[in-house]
């Protein structure tokens, strides 16, 4: 057993990143519940369907709003505070919704509520948490420190969270919520163990003169003046542009196009996700072969090409081969992203570039699932990923040349 333990979590990565790990695992599983249970819960007190799209919103307004924020005080705080903070502030809110829920007295106005403030604070323990790896590991070991915490956000957020939130859901409708207060209870006491090194509790810095708004411009400004940072943010925001089109009526495509009926849309999560355990198990291997860049130009063209076969095909038999593909890529792209950002950016801004980062994919996402609902309304459910189609072709051939600019890894 110590031999797997040693194999898949290095003793080199050090006690106080397996407490990180741990706490971010359990979190993710708690996390994974909502992601279905809060849905759930306002549909259950609500028919009305404003008030059912308010609870997707509130998935992602909160980055948007509070994202470069919440990488300020990153940079300025304890960091390791902030995410004890942050989910303290979860565990306050979800003790309310279930005190609520307990005694009835819940309604779908105060189900939004709880569902924003979760998810506001969600932001901050995740900026944050993006901060502490680098601080806690070699950055040699970078790639497999990310790629273990990607393990945990596939497996647990994406795969088996949603699953189980619906099944404690079934059961009553405080069971995933009285779960997820454990869950994230559990995770702050995880991460109160971690123990940051003398160089990394020197990170945080002063307000500057110019208050927040200059910290935020220092960022950004940052980013702009850094070659293989820019382009990976551009990338992240022009590609997500085109997911968000295709990907915005995904629940109407396998039902409509593959015919898969009410279970298509789960179907295809489920076989993304196992795509990205694959990719996960692949990733040191695909590492120590193949150079960033390398990586991220063949993940480009993975995408663009996934866009393109959806559009044409009809066959389940075809599209879920894929979905798995694309779930695989996106694994790996997700890590690289992470880590070329964490061997490129000074550890003082760490939390404002992972902000500007997050607002680019956000902001892609927001806006392309826009356009592709449009374009499906008016051109069917294929139209718009054969928009993304045409559209990463394009974006693909312009940024070709620039990838080779991510292999740079130092500050």
């Amino acid at each position: 057993m110590s031999a797997i333990v040693e194999t898949f979590l290095p003793a080199r990565l050090g006690t106080s990143f397996r407490w990180l790990l741990a706490s971010s695992w359990t979190t993710n599983l708690g996390d994974g519940i909502a992601a279905a249970a809060g849905p759930l819960l306002v549909a259950s007190l609500s028919r009305d369907p404003i008030l059912i799209s308010l609870a997707a919103l509130l998935g992602w307004a909160p980055p948007l709003v509070c994202g470069l924020y919440a990488g300020v005080l990153s940079d300025r705080h304890d960091r390791r505070r902030i995410v004890l903070i942050a989910n303290a502030v979860r565990l306050v809110v979800l003790g309310t919704l279930v005190c609520l829920l307990a005694t009835g007295h819940l309604t779908v106005h105060g189900a939004l509520i709880g569902l924003g403030l979760i998810a506001t604070a969600e932001v901050f323990a995740d900026n944050t948490t993006a901060t502490l790896t680098p601080m806690l590991v070699r950055r040699d070991d970078l790639v497999i420190a990310n790629a273990r915490l990607q393990t945990g956000f596939i497996t647990l957020n994406q795969l088996a969270g949603p699953s189980l939130g619906a099944v404690l859901f079934a059961g009553g409708r405080i069971w995933p919520f009285v779960t997820e207060t454990l869950l994230v209870a559990a995770g702050v006491l995880l991460v109160a163990r971690v123990t940051l090194p003398p160089h990394g509790r020197a990170v945080a810095v002063a307000a500057k003169p110019g208050g927040v708004r200059h910290e935020i411009a220092e960022g950004i400004h940052w980013v702009i003046r850094h070659p293989a940072v820019r382009t990976l943010c551009l990338t992240i925001l022009i590609f997500n542009l085109t997911f968000g089109a295709a990907w915005s009526v995904l629940v109407l495509y396998a039902s409509e196009q593959l015919g898969l009926g009410a279970i298509g849309f789960g179907l295809i999560t489920t076989v993304s996700a196992v795509g990205g355990i694959v990719g996960t198990a692949c990733y040191g291997w695909l590492t120590a072969r193949l150079s960033l860049g390398d990586i991220m130009r063949i993940g480009l063209v993975i995408e663009t090409l996934t866009h393109l076969v959806l559009a044409v095909t009809t066959s389940p038999w075809v599209a879920l081969p894929v979905f798995f593909v694309f779930g695989a890529h996106a694994f790996v792209w997700g890590t690289t992203s992470r880590v070329v950002r964490q061997r490129a950016v000074p550890q003082h801004l760490q939390g404002r570039v992972d902000s500007v980062n997050t607002i680019c994919v956000y902001g892609g996402l927001v806006v392309g699932s826009a356009f592709g609902g449009v374009l499906a309304t008016h051109y069917g459910i294929a139209a718009p990923f054969w928009v993304a189609f045409a559209g990463s072709t394009v974006f693909l051939i312009l940024l070709w040349p620039q990838m080779t600019r991510i292999a740079h890894q130092e500050p």
